[in-house]
């Protein structure tokens, strides 16, 4: 039963502001289970169904990148592009390295950095050539006078059931992508970044936890980790920044054009949340790490992001 002084206290408060109420916007993730679907690798944004969501409605930008320049790799769909956009919106350009079967991909990518009232660079190349790497970081510098970000981001992975089943093609595939590019790239870039400067790698939780199927592609995720915190102990007094960012699912080309399309529909649903991450929700944690203002004490961190997953080792 409800006290006298209760019944005060639910009186409605005069004055300024009074009746208004507040509506606290919440955006709408598509939910598991996702249409069965596959795709030929590298697969294609533009035709994932739904679409992977990347330009993230509700975030508002506060010139923390301003006249920044930024280069990143696989940065024409999934997770890149999402980074390249909230980069845009900060207010830095951006050089977007992606695989030439892709460039569908990176176009609707620059579009969405222009929309940004940023410039885009696309240089069309593979990270597992040193040279190319080399390269690129030319190109950047070339186009916009300096690099202050480095995102390695370009990604391969192909499920496999046993070790067995692993080639050596699909290994060395698979770790001079994810390991090696990193490696080149970073090298690349580093007689170009200045202090203030910060690369960020993208790991994964299978670099953590492991992944059954995933041997060789796990393995090259906890590598990543590794030379993330080897990184920024090595470039510390450098006043150079490494960090880097480990998902759970991503709604992303990568997974569709590894997997069955019958095992599609459960990609993410084991997730506390039940449903796969949106680039859009993965992409602030590199803006995180690019801002001096936000981390500037930050360096040699793996941040998970898991829908929810608290066990990660």
């Amino acid at each position: 039963m409800a006290t006298g002084k209760g019944k005060k206290s639910a009186k409605k408060k005069s004055g300024k502001g009074a009746g208004k109420s507040r509506v606290r916007e919440v955006q709408k993730q598509p939910k598991s289970p996702m249409p069965a679907q596959h795709q030929a690798k590298p697969g294609i944004e533009s035709a994932l169904s739904p679409r992977p969501q990347y330009d993230a409605p509700l975030y508002n930008g506060s010139g923390k990148l301003k006249e920044r320049v930024a280069l990143i790799t696989g940065g024409d769909s999934g997770i890149g592009r999402a980074v390249a956009v909230l980069y845009a919106r900060e207010g830095a350009d951006v050089s977007i390295v992606y695989l030439p079967e892709e460039h569908e991909d990176a176009e609707e990518t620059r579009r969405a950095v222009e929309r940004e009232g940023r410039r885009a660079l696309l240089i069309p190349g593979d990270v597992r050539d040193a040279e190319f790497c080399k390269q690129a970081v030319e190109q950047t510098i070339k186009e916009f006078g300096h690099l202050d970000i480095l995102v390695n981001n370009a990604a391969f992975q192909q499920h496999q059931k046993s070790l067995e089943d692993i080639t050596e093609e699909q290994l060395d595939m698979t770790f001079k992508t994810n390991i090696y590019g990193y490696f080149f790239m970073a090298k690349a870039a580093l007689a170009s970044l200045k202090e203030g400067a910060s690369i960020i790698n993208t790991g994964s939780i299978t670099g953590l936890q492991g992944s059954k199927e995933l041997l060789d592609y796990s393995s090259t995720k906890g590598a990543i980790h590794a030379f993330t915190k080897s990184l920024a102990q090595n470039l510390v007094e450098r006043k150079i920044r490494v960090n880097c960012v480990a998902p759970g699912p991503v709604w992303t080309p990568l997974n569709p054009s590894d997997k069955p399309a019958e095992k599609i529909p459960e990609f993410g649903a084991d997730t506390p949340m039940k449903r796969p991450a949106q680039p859009e929700e993965i992409a602030p944690a590199y803006v995180f790490f690019a801002s001096e203002a936000d981390s500037s004490y930050i360096t040699g961190e793996v941040l998970t992001l898991l829908g929810g997953e608290t066990t990660a080792a």
